[in-house]
């Protein structure tokens, strides 16, 4: 091979490596973003230490799951499922959830409901929400849109506002302290679990 055919490969390398690179800053900065799952908040959907995939600018959805800037952390972001949509009411009773008033079914709930019903769930975590599941009667307490100090008494989720909790209600710090969550604090939809291999998979 002659020395310049070794410095044209030599360049063709560099520039695909170069190309490589760049195509995926600027997918992390534009498509997509890995999150580290950080506390209990989202049990049992999504798990402590857990390694997700979060995408950009998708279209959000009631019961998607999303990161979001944490309103009293500058310097957190949160995972939360996405519970009421701009316009819409929210109110909990009896662990039913009512939007505009139609009954929703909220099935990734149900393993943690069936432990706390069967006195079970206290021995899960513990350490976590031991004393919440071992007196709790309800897994999410009542509540409307109104009855919340973190809401200002409005009946309906504001424009450009998401009502959103952590399917862990028993400990999960969410719009019922923190208020609507602006459009503007969704960073992305949490979509693929990649880590540890035992959680690998799209997530619903």
């Amino acid at each position: 091979m002659s020395e310049r055919t070794k410095q044209t490969s030599w360049l063709s390398t560099i520039i695909i490596t170069v190309i490589m690179v760049l195509s995926v800053v600027l997918l992390r900065i534009f498509a997509f973003s890995p999150v580290i799952i950080s506390g209990h908040s989202m049990d049992p959907t999504l798990h402590d230490g857990e390694r997700v995939i979060a995408v950009k600018h998708s279209e959000i959805k009631r019961f998607d799951i999303v990161t979001l800037k944490a309103p009293d952390n500058p310097n957190e972001d949160y995972v939360k499922r996405i519970i009421g949509l701009p316009g819409d009411t929210v109110e909990m009773k009896n662990d039913q959830l009512y939007i505009n008033g139609k009954k929703y079914d909220e099935p990734f709930l149900n393993d943690y409901i069936k432990k706390m019903k069967n006195h079970t769930l206290a021995n899960v975590y513990p350490e976590v929400f031991k004393e919440q599941a071992e007196y709790a009667t309800k897994f999410t307490n009542d509540f409307t849109l109104q009855t919340l100090e973190s809401t200002g008494g409005k009946m309906r989720v504001p424009k450009n506002t998401y009502f959103v909790m952590g399917d862990n209600r028993l400990v999960s710090k969410d719009s019922r302290y923190l208020g609507f969550i602006p459009k503007d604090s969704i960073l992305g939809e949490v979509k693929f679990a990649f880590w540890p291999l035992k959680y690998f998979g799209f997530i619903n």
